[in-house]
């Protein structure tokens, strides 16, 4: 019989997002970043239990709730800012024809 050893090249693991997911909990939005810091959390921890499958999965659940919370982090802000100077020209302007008056 002939054994042949087959040789396991080594997997690079994903990219686990867990600074991104950080950065979001921290500064756009907090409810989707914790989810990105669940998912990343899990992807070493499953690349460590030779779950190369699993730590995909889990690296794309992290992006993609990283990415779903920048961008509403940005919508919510653009939203707040439009907001702001639409009301603050609104109540400028008020105040310049009062004066006018």
């Amino acid at each position: 019989m002939d054994f042949t050893t087959q040789q396991q090249q080594p997997q690079t693991p994903p990219k686990n997002w867990l600074v991104e997911s950080i950065l979001v909990t921290l500064f756009c939005c907090m409810p989707f970043g914790i989810a990105g810091i669940v998912f990343a959390a899990q992807v070493n921890s499953k690349m460590n239990n030779g779950d190369y499958q699993g730590a995909v999965e889990a690296s794309a659940n992290a992006a993609k709730w990283t990415k779903i919370g920048f961008w509403v982090g940005i919508g919510v802000l653009v939203i707040y800012l439009a907001f702001i100077f639409l009301f603050g020209g609104m109540a400028i302007l008020s105040g310049v024809r009062n004066n006018t008056n």
